[in-house]
């Protein structure tokens, strides 16, 4: 609970918003006092700022309660992508068992001209 809070990222997160909800109050009432003096566009900025305020709380929110993944998470995310790429793989290769001759050289010479890489223009 206490790292959540007063760690230096929650503590430079906090210094953040106390200084962001104000500026975005100070903004908007000054938007408004332009938008009663006759800018009709600053009214739509007076929207907008406490908008933005309202982003920067849920952005505050969000940085305090999300966690860095534990390496065991980290382990069993590649694990997952690695079996669905496998999977996609066999896939791609099934598909490609039914092609005929022809397409299947084509596709083989695709294939080398991808690994090769692009070709380079100089001038």
């Amino acid at each position: 609970m206490r790292g959540r809070w007063l760690s230096k990222r929650a503590l430079l997160a906090h210094l953040c918003l106390a200084l962001w909800i104000p500026a975005c109050i100070w903004l908007a009432v000054w938007q408004a006092s332009r938008a009663s003096a006759g800018n009709s566009l600053s009214y739509v900025y007076a929207l907008e700022w406490p908008a933005l305020a309202l982003f920067g709380l849920w952005g505050w929110w969000m940085l305090l309660h999300t966690e860095k993944p534990t390496p065991e998470q980290v382990a069993e995310r590649q694990a997952e992508e690695a079996k669905a790429r496998a999977a996609a793989k066999a896939e791609a290769e099934a598909r490609t068992a039914d092609v005929d001759p022809e397409m299947a050289a084509y596709n083989e010479h695709l294939k080398a001209l991808d690994e090769k890489g692009r070709s380079k223009w100089s001038h």
